[in-house]
């Protein structure tokens, strides 16, 4: 099963809000639990990831995608695909 969610990550420019498409586990009537990241923003995690291909809006996407494996997120808070 798929989701798609918003979430923020740390740039050089301050925090900025990038959607997230992941392999979720259902582990309950209103929970999932993060498998994996597939896309950031419409690409593959990488190391040099930036919103809007500037500097200050750059982050490291491959440790934002480790950092949510394993996090279980509300139901009611994201958007599941089948």
């Amino acid at each position: 099963m798929q989701a798609q969610y918003n979430v923020s990550v740390k740039t050089p420019a301050g925090w900025r809000s990038v959607s997230v498409l992941s392999n979720v586990l259902k582990i309950s009537e209103k929970r999932v639990e993060i498998l994996s990241i597939q896309e950031i923003d419409g690409e593959t995690p990488n190391h040099h990831q930036s919103r809007t291909g500037a500097k200050r809006q750059a982050f490291d996407g491959v440790y934002f995608a480790n950092n949510e494996v394993g996090k279980v997120k509300n139901i009611s808070s994201i958007s599941l695909i089948d």
